[in-house]
Parts: C-alpha cells; structure tokens; sequence
C-alpha cells in the first residue's frame, strides 16, 4: 500500500524520517513543510562557524560528500517533496489534513496524509527584559543567527560581547568570539554554576578556571535586569550586580519546544508541555508521530519521561520514525542524555544524573571524584582527566558520570563507555571491571575508569573517607584555628614548595614512612590527607586506619583537583 506522508519540520528529525521512509518505501510519497528557507543543517554547529573552525555557513547543511540539503537536493536525492516558507497553522485529525499558509503569498490550503509527522523542534528563548529588541541582541539557533553574528564581527562592528547563559551553547559561543577573534567576553548565568544542569558545583569551578585563564568573564548568581542602548543599538547588559558593556548580547537561555500544533489537535501531552510519544515514538494518535525536541522519551535512569534537545538523538529518532511509517516495528527505548562541550584547552562531558538531580529523583546518591592521567603516566602526551562517578547506595546502581580533561575525545569515548550501562542499571563493579582498549598511547593498564569505579567501592565499603576541594579549602583558610593537621604524604621533594612556605602548618610524612614516624603526628588533632591526585592518600589512610589513627580524611582528586578548581595554595 502506497502511503503519503507528511512531515512538518525540517532540521534534523523531520528529514531523517522522511527519507527513511523512502528508502523503505520508495512508491510512497513524502511532503515535508518548514516555515524557514533553509533547512536540514547542524544547529549545534552554529558556534564553529562563528569561530572560524566552519568555514562557510552551508558547510553546516551539506552532506559529507559536499552536497547542500536543499529543496532540489530532497526532491533529486531522495525523492521527498520540500514546501518551505510554509506555515502549518492546523491539523484536523479526523479528515487526516494539514492546513497551510504560504508565508509570501498568505495563501492557505489543505494537504491530506496518512500519516504525519510532527518534528516543530523548539524555538530559542528571549526572555521579556527591556531592551531585548535593541539591535545587536541576539540568539544563536538559527543559520540566519550564526551569519548575523558573524558578519558584526568580521565587520568589526563588535567591541565587547556579553552571553546570557551558562549552558552549552553559551559556553560554545564564548569560547568562540573569544578565541578566534580576540573579544573581551563576559557570561552572565542566573544559577549558582555554570552548566547547572549538567556537572557538579567542582567540575563547574574547574571549568569556569579554564574560562578564566583565556580571558572571558564568568560573573554567576546574577540575574539581567535589562539591556541599555544608545539609538536602537545595544551597549551595555545591566544585572542585579554590576553593568558590563557590550554591543553584542547573544541570549543563550535555553529553548522551549514548540508544541502549540499538537495542544490544539488534542495530542495527549506531559505535565510541562511535551508531546507523549511511545517507544515506537506515536503519539496518542496512532497515524501521528514525533520526536526531538518537541517530545518526551523515557529517562532511562529514572524511568520518567524525560526531554533531551539533542541532535544526535532526533536523528535516531527520526530513523525509528522513518521505519514505522513504512510498516516497520522499529523501537526507541529512551535516553540518559549523554552530552559534551569544549572550551578553551579543556572539554567537559558527562551522561545520566548529577548528584544534585540524582537526590532530587529520590536516590539515595553519593559521587566519587578522580582525577588520573588519560593513558599509561610513562606516556609521553599524557593528561590528566576529572571524573565523577555518581551511585546509588543501597543498590550500587551507576546513576551518572561526568568528567573534565584536556583531550575531548578521550574524555568523550570514557563517558559513552559508560552510557549503555546507565539504561541498563549497571552497577559500581560493572564499571571496576569494565574492559577497555589497552595499549600506552591510549589507557593506563588500570584505565581512569576502573579506577573511578574502584574508587566509588571503597567509599561504599567505608574504607576511605573523603572530602572534597571546597572543603580543603574552607579547612585551609581557617588552619590558624588548629581544628586540622594537613599532612602531604608525598615524598620530601614534591613537598617540599608547600613544607617551606608554611613551616608548622604543612606537615610532611611520606607515606611509606607512616609506620616509622606515627609519633611525630598529632594525637588529638584530625589528619588531613594530601597527595597529588588522591592516591596515596587513601593509601596513607588505610595505612594510618591499621595503626588505630582512624580520625583521617583524604583530599578526593588531591593536590591537582585543588589547583583546578582555581585554589592557589604557594605565596
């Protein structure tokens, strides 16, 4: 039975649906509306191109083999018919037809399905603050964005920018008006981190230093009361806290999903607005079906209808969608919404829950950090590489990950390691044991994974005892008060910078020499264990547990975790 299908959206679900479709069902026919002129590109891509990393804006809507996704290239290619300019303003279920409007001509008319599709995305939010309509205020979703960006700076138009939002594309876009071009560029974040929803307050510290370093402001806890301009031009962004000049604001606050079609044609929707879809991503309607950012799938973790605006995974979608339509029993069982973004000389990366949001869920949760070079420490290109590794105690359940480290890819192919684990409700061992690819240039032989799963089994054995960089640092602060002995348990060379600066104060005992040297600790005073990245400090604990000194609590991440999170410790 030949079937015609119509797609309303044309990024990344809708097209990836439609010509999965046809290559199924080639005697179907397919009509896939958008209200813009230029569809099917990578939106994630956007900050690259305003970077410079992206060349030319149509890099970002052409096929690897250097063919643009337009109207031609739909129809030639893949035999899927592309109205755009085109508005869907209705849907009547029971007659199975679409209203739409021609947005040049103003014209309306009617197009019957079989089937549909509703892949509308979501829209960019501009918050309702005075002088959100000054020129020089933008978002940075859309192609027409990325090129208005660019042209202001390439035109030197732009003296100093400001991005409202600390999330992914916030942090992209600072990273790449600061670098390439040399800007003076401040973040501006409503939360107490940036990244709120995606690392912990740490990661978020140790991200924010390598903002810093390379010169971008990163002011939190604040909230934009307005934007000031001088004859319709944006100059200067004004908080609740300071005033920062500016004549470009790029508003990078989040998205909402557009779901407006769906509310009015009675699809059934979740509480906070997204279209309820089941594993074969179909609607309450069984001949309508949608996906992306628009939808809500299972969060494998919680086993709650979650949202995750990802590229990656309405193209998945999209081929699920694709099959059905012709016939198929294609499934999506949900996500943990693994993720990842690159800043300056670091990338940040992670999958599943935060501590934070795995508490919020109900779990009784608790996070081990660790910090460990990326390949064999012998290795000459070695880095080291932040991970936290987030788990459920009763049952040892890996709820999440998320890590920090110079090489994005090492980074990146640790967190999708873990991923698959998180939907199946894998647990600690599962990751102390987790085999990965082996050789120097690569891992260690007991890769950073193992170790952050190893790590989070002496925790929940009660054979380690930790604290975390903030701490250390609250307790450093206030060490003239005596309540702590902060002993470094390296060997005397490498203590040596931090024992001369603070005579009395910073205590040296390696840890080899515990045994021998017991006496010269403190007996009614609790030991603080330091040592480079934690390791020999919870051997120094272990060590010090066996002797009857069990009032020890080690640094998690050491001396290097410490460092980057921005705590200067020399004079």
């Amino acid at each position: 039975m030949s079937l015609h299908v119509v797609v309303v959206g044309g990024v990344a679900l809708g097209p990836k649906a439609a010509c999965r479709f046809m290559r199924l069902m080639p005697e179907g026919t397919v009509t896939l509306i958008d209200q813009t002129d230029r569809i099917s590109y990578g939106g994630c891509g956007i900050p690259f191109f305003v970077s410079g990393e992206v060349s030319r804006v149509e890099d970002l809507r052409s096929t690897p083999y250097g063919v643009v996704r337009d109207k031609d290239f739909f129809f030639r290619y893949k035999g899927v018919n592309v109205l755009t300019r085109s508005k869907v303003i209705g849907i009547d279920r029971d007659r199975k037809r679409v209203r739409m409007q021609d947005l040049d001509t103003i014209e309306v008319r009617e197009i019957a399905y079989d089937r549909l599709v509703l892949a509308t995305g979501s829209r960019a939010k501009m918050p309702p603050i005075p002088g959100i309509d000054l020129l020089g205020v933008t978002a940075a979703a859309t192609l027409d964005d990325a090129e208005r960006i660019k042209t202001a700076v390439a035109q030197g138009k732009v003296n100093a920018a400001v991005v409202v939002g600390g999330g992914f594309i916030g942090l992209e876009m600072a990273v790449a008006l600061a670098d390439l071009w040399g800007l003076p560029v401040s973040v501006v974040e409503f939360a107490e981190h940036i990244l709120p929803s995606n690392v912990s307050p740490l990661l978020a510290t140790m991200a924010t230093q390598d903002l810093k370093k390379s010169g971008v402001d990163v002011f939190c806890s604040e909230k934009v009361l307005r934007l000031e301009g001088e004859n319709g031009q944006v100059k200067r962004v004004v908080t609740d806290k300071r005033t920062i000049e500016a004549d470009l604001v790029i508003m990078s606050v989040g998205v909402s999903p557009e779901t407006a079609l769906a509310k009015e044609a009675g699809l059934e929707m979740t509480e906070n607005g997204l279209i309820l879809v089941d594993e074969h991503m179909r609607t309450s309607d069984p001949s309508i079906y949608s996906g992306g950012d628009c939808a809500a799938v299972a969060n494998l973790v919680t086993g709650e209808p979650g949202w995750f605006a990802l590229g990656s995974q309405a193209n998945r979608q999209g081929r699920v969608i694709g099959t059905n339509l012709a016939g198929g029993d294609a499934t999506f069982p949900g996500a943990v919404g693994a993720w990842g973004v690159k800043l300056f000389s670091q990338s940040v990366s992670g999958a599943g829950l935060t501590l934070a949001q795995a508490k919020k869920a109900g779990f009784d949760a608790m996070s081990v950090h660790v910090e460990q070079v990326d390949r064999a420490h012998f290795y000459p290109d070695h880095a080291m590489m932040a991970l936290e590794l987030i788990v459920d105690r009763p049952t040892r359940r890996v709820l999440g990950i998320q890590g920090m480290a110079e090489s994005g890819d090492a980074l990146v192919g640790r967190i999708n390691a873990v991923v698959p684990y998180l939907g199946a409700k894998g647990t600690v061992a599962d990751i102390s044991n987790l085999e990965v690819v082996y050789s120097p240039p690569f891992a260690s032989a007991m890769d950073v994974l193992n170790v952050v799963g190893n790590v989070a089994e002496n925790a929940l054995e009660g054979r380690s005892r930790t604290m975390d960089v903030d701490e250390f640092a609250l307790l450093w602060d206030k060490r003239a008060s005596g309540d702590a002995c902060f002993l470094d348990v390296r060997d005397p060379v490498s203590a040596e910078t931090l024992a001369l600066a603070y005579p009395g104060e910073w205590k040296n005992v390696p840890q080899d020499m515990l045994r021998d040297r017991l006496n010269e600790l403190p007996a009614d005073t609790p030991l603080v264990l330091v040592c480079n990245t934690g390791l020999r400090a919870f051997e120094a604990q272990r060590v010090l547990d066996s002797l009857g000194r069990k009032d020890t609590r080690a640094v998690a991440g050491g001396l290097v975790a410490v460092g980057r999170a921005g705590h200067a410790m020399t004079k």
